[in-house]
C-alpha cells in the first residue's frame, strides 16, 4: 500500500476504513493512493475515505450507527475530476457516465464531491484520476476515429452497383453513397481526425469502387 502519511494512534477509524478498502479490491487490482477527511469535518458530517485503485475509484462513507457504505467509479466511466485546495484542506469533485464502455454518447452524469480532505492525499488521488482520464480520453478518441473511419471507407461498390446507385441518386437529387463517404472523410481531414495520406487512401478506395 502506497506511504501517505502516519496514521495517529488517536486514528483508529482509518485503520478499519482502510481494512474495508483491501477487502473490496479484486484479484489483480492494487491500490494506488487514498484520502480521508480532517477528523475535524468528522464534528458535523459523516468522514468518508476514497481511494485510487488500478482500476476504479472507491469512496467509503461511515455509517450514522457503524460500518461503511461503498460506492465505486470506474475509470473508464471518469468525465472531469476537480481540486480545490486550501492551506491544510481540499476539496475534490468527480464527474462520472453512469455506464460507458467507450460509448461517448452517454448524457446522463453522475456528480461526487469530497470536501474537508487532506491536501496532500487528495492531490494525490487527483494526479491519479487525470493520468486515468487521459489514458481513457484518448482509448475513446481511437474508438470514435475507427468508426468514422469505417463508415467513410469501410464499404466497397462493384462497378454497375455504383453507376446505378449514382443515377438513382442523381435523379432524385439525394447524395450519392460515394459521394457522402468522400465527404465523411474530408469532415474527418477537416478535424485533424486523420493525416492527409490516410484521406488520401480513404478517397483511392472510394473511387476504386466507382
Amino acid at each position: 500500500m502506497p506511504d501517505q502519511g502516519a496514521i495517529g494512534p488517536g486514528e483508529p477509524g482509518i485503520n478499519a476504513a482502510l481494512d474495508t478498502l483491501r477487502g473490496l479490491l479484486t484479484e489483480g487490482e492494487t491500490l494506488e493512493a487514498w484520502a480521508v477527511q480532517h477528523r475535524l469535518f468528522a464534528l458535523t458530517h459523516r468522514r468518508a475515505c476514497i481511494a485510487a485503485t488500478s482500476g476504479r475509484f472507491i469512496s467509503l462513507t461511515r455509517r450514522l450507527l457503524g460500518g461503511y457504505e461503498s460506492a465505486d467509479i470506474r475509470w473508464q466511466d471518469l468525465k472531469e475530476t476537480r481540486i480545490s485546495a486550501g492551506i491544510l484542506a481540499a476539496d475534490l469533485t468527480l464527474v462520472a457516465q453512469s455506464s460507458s464502455d467507450l460509448n461517448i454518447g452517454s448524457e446522463v452524469n453522475r456528480i461526487w464531491t469530497f470536501t474537508g480532505l487532506r491536501k496532500d492525499q487528495a492531490q494525490a488521488i487527483y494526479r491519479i484520476c487525470q493520468q486515468h482520464d487521459q489514458v481513457w480520453r484518448e482509448k475513446r478518441r481511437i474508438r470514435e476515429l475507427e468508426e468514422l473511419r469505417a463508415k467513410s471507407g469501410g464499404v466497397q461498390f462493384g462497378a454497375g452497383q455504383a453507376a446505378y446507385a449514382g443515377a438513382n441518386d442523381t435523379a432524385g437529387g439525394a447524395e450519392s453513397e460515394p459521394a457522402r463517404r468522400l465527404r465523411q472523410a474530408r469532415e474527418m481531414l477537416d478535424a485533424k481526425l486523420i493525416s492527409d495520406s490516410e484521406f488520401e487512401s480513404i478517397k483511392a478506395k472510394i473511387v476504386s469502387g466507382l
